[in-house]
């Protein structure tokens, strides 16, 4: 039988895959810790590049669903994102820079 590339772990996948999960659940915990005087809008930049402009989002272990106040280009209002597809989150508030230590931030 004819083993395939991926299905090899080496040392560098292993810590690969435990740095994207540390990535992932750092996203959940940011999401989950979202307070709630604290606008829930933004702009996700995922790994792949794209932006996604969000007005409200639920989570969920392992994803996150975001809601769009218009559709994209095919017409989509809701996007679901795994936790480890989000590469930043950018915040679309007036406020202040000290206004995001409520997120976890010193």
């Amino acid at each position: 039988m004819n083993r395939l590339p991926f299905a090899d772990f080496t040392e560098d996948q292993t810590s690969f895959d435990r740095n994207d999960m540390d990535t992932a659940r750092a996203w959940q915990e940011f999401f989950e810790s979202w307070p709630e005087t604290f606008p829930q809008q933004g702009i996700i930049v995922t790994t792949f590049q794209e932006t996604v402009p969000f007005t409200r989002f639920l989570v969920a272990p392992g994803l996150l669903a975001l809601e769009r106040d218009r559709p994209d280009s095919i017409g989509a209002r809701k996007v679901v994102l795994s936790y480890n597809a989000i590469s930043a989150v950018k915040m679309t508030d007036t406020a202040g820079l000290d206004s995001i230590r409520a997120l976890g931030f010193c």
